[in-house]
């Protein structure tokens, strides 16, 4: 599949489907940030915006006040990411001692916060009116700047998949299952979610950056609940715990929104396109509760134990 991607621009010249991989791409770092959190250790965040909001102001408001180079990217980035880091430890530190749905609270409160001050700091932010930016050269051509989003997605899975299969990576497992017995084995289970947490909106952050220099545009809108509303669905539709699944998720539901409002220009029905969305997430909840990437491990688990019985009624014959 990675190899195909990246010969993709050989064999098809589409400039909307280039634009349309390279938006996927980002809100694939997107889902896997947030699968690291209800996926993998079990924690439900509504605010998980903020990470990518943070990301995506810090690199638009470097390139609007200084030069569009690679090094200010640089900058813009690294701001975005310690400042995610350190929000996401301190809500981290304040809720996640807390057991049930604080922390889901909490980060829904701290997002709306952010979303407010973006409002009000029109000095800055200029607002919900929002405003655009220069990029470097070489974010500029499509073309270089989707095999940039092709790698950074590959190398933020290859990290991410290294981090949920090492020793921290099984203990949050356990802590998902079952907090309770992994603390009666000695595991800190707050050490551990703050570790999650940290990960997860660094992740995040990263993905907001990216998407802020694939629009040359910034506004508010990267605050709005509805960022994190995508990402539940993405790493629904995928399937929770397992990080192809949260890429494959963003890529159904990003070429849905794209086709939905193609359509939307000839069939006025498919205005409320998020309706159908909406309807398409209520039947992954009651037809498929473990995802696609459940629904095809069960598929091969099932032909597999086909398999192992028609070869035990050959062996018994």
């Amino acid at each position: 599949m990675l190899l195909f991607m990246m010969l993709f621009p050989f064999v098809n010249d589409s400039r909307s489907m280039l634009i349309l991989l390279t938006q996927i791409f980002i809100f694939a770092i997107f889902a896997m940030s947030f699968d690291i959190l209800l996926g993998y250790t079990g924690i439900v965040s509504f605010g998980h915006c903020m990470f990518f909001g943070i990301g995506a102001y810090s690199t638009a408001i470097i390139f609007n006040h200084l030069e569009a180079t690679l090094f200010n990217f640089i900058i813009g980035l690294a701001i975005g990411i310690i400042l995610s880091a350190l929000v996401s430890y301190i809500i981290g530190l304040l809720s996640l001692r807390l057991k049930s749905h604080f922390y889901a609270m909490l980060t829904l409160a701290v997002s709306q916060l952010f979303l407010v001050l973006a409002e009000k700091w029109r000095g800055l932010t200029h607002g919900g009116d929002g405003f655009t930016f220069s990029v470097p050269d070489v974010f500029k051509d499509r073309t270089s700047f989707y095999y940039i989003t092709l790698l950074s997605v590959a190398v933020v899975f290859l990290l991410l998949k290294l981090f949920t299969e090492s020793s921290t990576g099984k203990v949050l497992k356990a802590i998902s299952q079952n907090e309770y017995r992994a603390e009666a084995l000695g595991y800190k289970s707050l050490h551990y979610k703050l570790i999650a947490s940290v990960t997860a909106g660094v992740a995040a952050s990263f993905s907001g950056a990216l998407y802020a220099v694939s629009l040359r545009f910034i506004n508010t809108n990267v605050f709005s609940i509805e960022v994190t509303l995508d990402a539940l669905l993405m790493t629904m539709i995928g399937g929770l715990g397992t990080l192809a699944g949260a890429i494959a998720g963003a890529g159904i539901i990003e070429f849905l929104r794209h086709y939905l409002s193609e359509l939307a220009m000839t069939y006025p029905i498919f205005e409320r396109w998020t309706i159908i969305l909406g309807f398409l997430y209520i039947v992954v909840l009651l037809g498929f509760p473990s995802g696609l990437a459940g629904f095809i491990k069960r598929i091969t688990l099932d032909k597999r134990k086909v398999k192992k019985e028609g070869e035990l009624e050959r062996t018994t014959a």
